[in-house]
């Protein structure tokens, strides 16, 4: 029954796989997804407020392809960094340590639950959709009855993520006029992002401390 669920819901999932860093949809299309830093807009001065704001406008303005910019507000998981403190407090042995440490863990637990602390993390995806089939194509396809190669496929995977790499580009160059740094997530990163966009009940469960 689990598996059946399962079975339907990746229905409504649009990715293919995550292949070398790059989301790869159903329908073809390509996706990266690069993850930026936060600027401290309000304590800048008015003239560096000015000039980020120029330079994120020119940015806009150099753009030749739809890009989507993703906020995700997440509450704070304390669970791990209380799990390491309870990992030091067997370890203390010392009687004023051990006490130290146990009220500084229950500080942590009070303050995290009367504080609403919210992480926040922002996002930019950048696309690439292949060109829409030529009519040399539907000649090739009929010839070779629609069967590529793995060495085909692969080549052309190697093409389009080319060009999604050179719009990649153009974003960090645009970004990082404006004080925002860039990373582009890899295969790993961007599966755990999905598994948790997805499964966000999965937060809630309680972890197991060794």
């Amino acid at each position: 029954m689990a598996t059946e669920q399962a079975g339907a819901t990746q229905e409504f999932v649009p990715i293919k796989e995550v292949r070398d860093g790059i989301v790869v949809l159903k329908d073809g299309g390509l996706r990266a997804i690069l993850l930026t830093s936060s600027v401290n807009f309000a304590l800048k001065s008015q003239d560096e407020q000015n000039s980020i704001l120029f330079q994120f406008q020119n940015f806009l303005n150099s753009l030749e392809f739809p890009v989507q910019i993703a906020i995700q507000s997440r509450k704070l998981d304390i669970r791990p960094y209380i799990a390491l403190l309870e990992e030091r407090y067997r370890e203390q042995v010392g009687d004023l340590l051990k006490i130290q440490t146990r009220e500084y863990i229950e500080f942590i637990k009070s303050f995290t639950e009367n504080a609403n602390i919210m992480t926040k993390s922002f996002f930019m995806v950048v696309p690439y959709t292949p060109p829409t089939v030529t009519a040399a194509d539907v000649g090739s396809f009929f010839s070779r009855r629609g069967k590529k190669t793995a060495e085909e496929t692969s080549s052309q995977f190697e093409e389009h993520r080319t060009q999604l790499e050179q719009r990649i580009a153009i974003i960090e160059q645009g970004l990082i006029r404006t004080g925002v740094r860039v990373v582009q997530l890899g295969t790993e990163e961007i599966i755990e992002l999905y598994y948790k966009i997805f499964n966000p009940g999965e937060q809630e469960k309680p972890i197991k401390l060794s």
